[in-house]
């Protein structure tokens, strides 16, 4: 217990808390802004924009933080304005869960944030603070100090206009309403729109705007125990896994999406006949993300604190093992060894099946963008060049990712060593895993071809899954009782926050800390983004309603 009424979930010995400190403050190379930025903003009431540590978006705090009114999964880091901050994999990946007045901390979890309510809040903060010279002046006055020359404060406006034109741009296009909701998020459209949006355009802006579109496929935060272990990845399970390079480049692309510095730049004649520079104006940390997949390695499912009926749950385990057709869920979800991809690192198959759930998430991944600074781009190891004008944005983001990697790794070997590489077409066998990191646009097509006008999503081993309301990977039910309900029996609207029912295992019907119902469409609107529809596994069709009791008690031992 670190603080009134709250608790740490028992997440194996190997969780240790100084594990959990570098986990929720480890810099993985975001940079939202200056600190003393977001320190000088303020709220529409006056007050500072961190003067809760952003307590009102869901955020946690924590007391090993590295300064004042920053919250968990937020860093500071240097920068060349002065420290910076950013978010690391904590902020969206830490869940506390209320029960009785009692707070549960779950490492790993799924967070319950509002990163929308966030993102467009410091938008407008940003906007009032340089709406006319008044605030500009009280601005920089809480920034640079009140002796500040008047070129200094020239150039922080200068800079502060421009960080404001692309913030705003991206988040005026992106934004979707109605909004995602505390605990989810459209994560694939937000790094798409990011590095085809601001990062490929014409200095000083960068800005390609057509290239952001609205991000409106939310899903909910997945869990991250057990993330490495799954041998595919991505909730539509596109990318391999297991591997440490996989999980860079899975990483990296996570970095982008969140604020990391990513500009590429034309050049000729560099490292491996490279035509394009990734890693000058780029700040990702490849050292810390590498410690944080070490340490997300080392994070247990979380064991079920509450009594359990030890009786049920034994029958709920001979209903897990039964076939699909039979209302269990072995099939998809049992511990089965996945395809090998490093020698030091065990794999679980992970099933990718399209089960009749929301398809809108499928429907984002073909889009194609202007190539801008990448027009033409090539990679040496690999077959296809982007487009001069446009191409997909998985292609961009996938050389962008590659590119970088390559370049790094690479670039941080001997002169000598160096040398013998420039001339390989092929990329070196360490490096070959890479190849998988991203799917090819034309097995994108055919992956969602094969399901008809569905979308397949992933299957991942259920351990912990109690701890990871609402369901489905849209969050679009509220329980694990409803989810063994069909989908038309389902709650069709429900509000987002802490507190949970230990009794459905899920979000409780009452909820304080947010103002935001989640309102679902049935299985007639199967691409809204917010359906409830699809894996009705374990319904009244295939298990009674004493049977489903057992089952639920079960998955609460996982």
């Amino acid at each position: 217990m670190t603080g009134a009424q709250t608790f740490y979930a028992d997440q194996g010995e190997s969780w240790t808390e100084s594990r959990r400190i570098e986990f929720y403050f480890k810099d993985q190379g975001s940079r939202i802004m200056p600190l003393a930025w977001m320190r000088a903003l303020t709220l529409p009431t006056g007050e500072a924009f961190l003067h809760d540590a952003l307590a009102r978006y869901g955020y946690l705090s924590d007391e090993n933080a590295p300064e004042r009114g920053v919250p968990v999964g937020f860093t500071i880091a240097p920068a060349s304005t002065g420290p910076a901050i950013g978010m690391t994999c904590a902020a969206c990946h830490t869940r506390q869960i209320v029960v009785n007045g009692l707070a549960l901390r779950i490492d790993g979890g799924p967070a319950m944030v509002d990163f929308q309510a966030f993102l467009s809040d410091l938008d407008a903060a940003m906007g009032r603070a340089l709406q006319d010279d008044t605030s500009f002046a009280s601005f920089a006055t809480r920034v640079l100090g009140p002796e500040a020359s008047s070129d200094a404060q020239a150039e922080l406006k200068e800079s502060a206009e421009l960080w404001h034109l692309r913030f705003s741009t991206l988040m005026a296009r992106s934004l979707p309403d109605p909004a995602w909701g505390p605990g989810r998020l459209d994560a694939v459209s937000m790094i798409f729109n990011r590095v085809a949006g601001l990062d490929l355009g014409e200095p000083p802006s960068m800005l390609i705007p057509e290239n952001i579109e609205k991000a409106d496929a939310p899903t909910r935060y997945p869990f991250l125990w057990n993330a490495g272990r799954q041998d595919m990845t991505q909730w539509p399970g596109f990318a391999a896994n297991g591997s440490d390079l996989l999980a860079l480049s899975r990483n990296l692309g996570e970095v982008y999406g969140v604020f990391g510095e990513f500009q590429p730049v034309k050049q000729s004649g560099g490292l491996l006949r490279l035509d394009r520079d990734y890693v000058k104006n780029n700040s990702a940390n490849f050292d810390g993300l590498r410690d944080l997949e070490d340490l997300i390695w080392q994070i247990g499912p979380p064991r079920w604190p509450w009594e359990i009926d030890e009786e049920m749950a034994a029958k709920g385990e001979k209903i897990f093992n039964r076939s699909s057709e039979s209302g269990g869920c072995v099939d998809c979800h049992g511990i089965k060894t996945g395809e090998v991809r490093d020698p030091f690192r065990r794999t679980w198959a992970t099933p990718i099946k399209d089960v009749g759930t929301d398809a809108r998430e499928c429907a984002i991944l073909l889009r194609e963008v202007k190539t801008g600074v990448l027009a033409g781009a090539k990679l040496p190891f690999l077959p296809e060049r982007i487009g001069q004008q446009t191409d997909k944005a998985f292609t961009v983001l996938s050389t962008s990712v590659i590119g970088a990697i390559v370049q790094h790794a690479f670039g941080n070997r001997s002169d000598a060593a160096a040398k013998e590489l420039e001339g390989l077409d092929e990329l070196p066998p360490e490096f070959d895993a890479l190849r998988e990191a991203f799917p090819s646009a034309d097995d994108l097509t055919g992956m969602f071809e094969a399901v008809d006008g569905g979308c397949p999503y992933e299957a991942r081993v259920l351990q912990g899954i109690w701890a990871s309301a609402p369901y489905l990977h849209n969050g679009s039910v509220m329980s694990l009782a409803d989810l063994l309900k069909p989908a038309s029996e389902r709650t069709k609207s429900f509000k987002l926050g802490p507190n949970y029912d230990i009794e459905t295992v899920g979000l409780a019907v009452e909820q304080t800390a947010f103002d935001y119902t989640l309102n679902t469409t049935g299985c007639d609107e199967i691409d809204s983004g917010n359906s409830r529809c699809g894996h009705e596994y374990g319904t009244e069709e295939s298990l009674t309603p004493k049977e489903r009791t057992a089952l639920l008690e079960y998955l609460k031992t996982l």
